[in-house]
């Protein structure tokens, strides 16, 4: 195992994640589509099925996906990511880098599937809510809160597996695809519980990364990328992740 994998396989899984992901919410809400008007709960499903995809396909990594994951492994006292990949400054940092290069490529392969939806008359918000979230109520104090509190379940529910199977503190790609699809079933859980204020961005890469993607891209009427918002769904996340490892020492013994 080297960095060089890790880097790959992070790249290539968060990139399958957005791809799905963002589908699912082009399918939803963009006008002239099947799924048009399929509603949140839908949604939820394809995200978690995104994340069940993105997970198979970087199993060599881990399948993090998501930085908060990787700095919720870090402060949990992990001392390897997977066998061979000790935590330290340069693995933690291709994570992340890895993870924000496949969440922007992610971004632009769902708008080249979507192209001529993107190319009609839609409201800018719904285009831009295709690459990133923004809250309902705008408070951002408590959109902090409900990101961390979201994040916090999502990384506290993959240590626990960690502790209760006895393995790497990120199980989920040692456990083949049942342990990607209960991390899958657990994103829809967050989604459907927990992602009505904010949209549940619950990963630092998963929306800066596109919304990078967003303000690059010759997308017609698509207005700003909210970029006041931006921080919001990165540092509430990390935040949710931070504490969830530090925490499972205390209440996962």
């Amino acid at each position: 195992m080297s960095l060089a994998t890790i880097f790959l396989s992070e790249t290539v899984g968060t990139a399958m994640l957005l791809l799905l992901g963002g589908g699912v919410v082009a399918n939803n809400i963009l006008p002239k589509n099947k799924g048009n008007g399929t509603g949140f709960l839908m949604v939820n499903w394809g995200w978690g099925l995104a994340v069940f995809a993105g997970v198979l396909v970087s199993y060599k990594s881990g399948g993090h996906l998501n930085p908060a994951v990787t700095l919720g492994i870090a402060s949990s006292g992990a001392k390897e990511f997977v066998p061979g990949i000790p935590v330290g400054f340069a693995s933690i940092a291709t994570y992340i880098g890895a993870q924000f290069l496949g969440a922007f490529i992610g971004a632009v392969l769902c708008w080249l599937a979507y192209k001529k939806q993107f190319d009609t008359e839609a409201p800018a918000a719904l285009k831009l809510g295709v690459f990133s979230t923004g809250p309902e109520v705008r408070n951002y104090v408590w959109n902090v809160v409900t990101e961390a509190i979201g994040t916090f379940v999502l990384v506290f529910v993959v240590l626990a597996v960690g502790k209760f199977t006895g393995q790497n503190p990120t199980p989920v790609a040692n456990l083949g695809w049942l342990g990607a699809l209960g991390v899958a079933l657990l994103i829809v859980g967050i989604g459907a519980s927990l992602g009505g204020p904010t949209g549940y961005a619950i990963n630092p890469a998963r929306d800066l990364g596109p919304r990078i993607a967003h303000a690059v891209l010759p997308i017609p009427g698509k207005g700003a990328s909210d970029w006041a918002y931006s921080w919001v769904p990165v540092v509430g996340p990390i935040l949710g992740g931070v504490l969830a490892g530090l925490l499972s020492n205390v209440l996962l013994p």
